[in-house]
């Protein structure tokens, strides 16, 4: 299975929470081997936590692929934040 693969989206409006969660667990898997894969398993860790913390902050459990991927976006700009700050800081200060 290709953790890179994107979900289709359910056309039964008879799902259950346990397939809603599980949605949300391929959705999280897929993220963090992303960031994994391209910036180490540090930035992974980082930012399965803050994919966990927008989860804490929504009012009610996502009832679509879309819903979990605004979840997956708002993670992505906390990593864009902190792998832009982290190269700013690295970058060689010009005197």
């Amino acid at each position: 299975m290709n953790p890179l693969g994107r979900s289709k989206p359910s056309t039964n409006p008879n799902l259950g929470c346990t397939d809603f969660i599980t949605m949300g667990e391929r959705e999280l898997s897929a993220f963090f081997n992303t960031v994994k894969q391209l910036f180490g398993s540090e930035q992974a860790e980082l930012s399965a936590e803050d994919w966990l913390r927008e989860l804490i902050e929504i009012d009610a459990l996502p009832a679509s692929a879309r819903e979990w991927r605004v979840i997956t976006a708002k993670a992505s700009t906390r990593l864009a934040g902190r792998v832009s700050a982290s190269s700013l800081s690295t970058q060689p200060q010009i005197a």
